[in-house]
């Protein structure tokens, strides 16, 4: 009996002590394990009589049920205790200020490619594309490029091997070989992309943007390319008005050739696209050449078509009122917070193409 009050003594006053989950284990497992205290005890009922048995087991069975009961008291204490504990620390003060949230802005690159596309895409044309790394073929050879053409010199194109065979493509024109290699006409593609030149200035730079159209199909001719141009320079620039003129040229992938200027005056220190006695080129184009044409396995005889090509970042910077091309590049913040678009700002033909 004085074994039974000594454990009983003991043990309540080791669960009543400021203990944790894992010390309180440690005592359950003392008293009740195969070979804890309490099952020791009972063991030794076999060495008692009959009447000491009874007595005996009677005790222990009322101890086991006492610390038992005291052991899930504490455990349940505990687990309160815990949570109580979780929950002060993890508080919320409400009177704090709350995080400031910023939107993304759309680079003004991205939001003229959506723009061009949407306009060329109301008249029929579809986008493709095409590998930045592109070989001398589909980059010169395909397209009437000479062999003494001052733009495969290294100075103009960045080449990737001695043998001057792989190239960062220097226009976006090879997707408009790719294209008519792998099925027949008639064709009507835009492609823009990135495209790469050795050269770099405040109008320049070594990596830009271009977009190529193309069209080829029976009985086209320069007035389907005039009349294209026309309706598309209008849309971009947003103008009910605007003077088109059309210079010649020469591209080696066009015949005839010609370049694009628009119409412009200064007005309070900013440009106004539509009016005016200024001019400003945007653009090359030109008929496709015939050999080109039969590079690529199309009859020339029996199709014809035009070609283009517009910079990008140029557009961006004619619309947007952007000095620098550089500044595209350099991954301002600030610059994009002021020239950026907000992301649902889709443009459409139908509600406008920007802001």
């Amino acid at each position: 009996m004085s074994d039974i009050q000594s454990l009983k003594t003991e043990f309540t006053k080791k669960i009543k002590e400021k203990i944790n989950k894992q010390e309180l284990d440690s005592i359950k497992t003392e008293l009740f394990g195969k070979n804890g205290k309490i099952s020791s005890l009972f063991k030794n009922l076999g060495n008692l009589s009959a009447d000491q048995k009874k007595e005996f087991a009677s005790n222990l069975n009322l101890l086991k049920d006492d610390l038992i009961s005291l052991i899930n008291k504490k455990f349940s204490d505990l687990e309160i205790q815990e949570i109580n504990n979780k929950l002060k620390n993890e508080k919320i003060d409400v009177t704090l200020p709350g995080r400031t949230y910023f939107n993304g802005k759309i680079h003004p690159v991205s939001q003229v490619i959506d723009e061009v596309t949407s306009i060329f895409s109301e008249i029929g044309f579809s986008v493709e594309e095409g590998p930045d790394v592109e070989n001398e073929y589909y980059n010169f050879s395909a397209l009437n490029t000479p062999e003494n053409h001052p733009a495969r010199d290294m100075h103009d194109t960045f080449y990737l091997d001695n043998s001057k065979n792989l190239l960062l493509r220097t226009h976006t024109s090879p997707v408009q070989i790719r294209t008519m290699l792998k099925s027949k006409p008639p064709f009507k593609i835009i492609a823009p992309g990135r495209t790469y030149r050795c050269d770099s200035d405040q109008t320049h730079s070594p990596m830009f943007h271009q977009l190529e159209g193309l069209h080829i199909d029976r009985d086209i001719n320069m007035g389907h390319l005039k009349g294209c141009l026309y309706y598309f320079v209008k849309k971009f620039f947003e103008v009910d008005k605007i003077k088109v003129r059309f210079r010649p040229s020469h591209f080696p992938f066009t015949e005839p050739s010609a370049e694009v200027d628009i119409g412009y005056k200064i007005e309070d220190g900013k440009i106004k696209i539509g009016d005016g006695n200024k001019w400003l080129e945007i653009l090359g184009c030109g008929m496709v050449h015939p050999n080109v044409l039969k590079n690529v396995k199309v009859n020339s005889k029996q199709y014809q078509g035009y070609a283009f090509g517009v910079g990008i970042d140029r557009l961006a910077m004619l619309k947007y009122g952007i000095n620098d091309l550089r500044s595209f590049f350099e991954n301002d913040i600030r610059w994009l917070e002021f020239y950026g678009f907000d992301p649902l700002d889709v443009p459409t033909n139908y509600r406008g193409l920007s802001r």
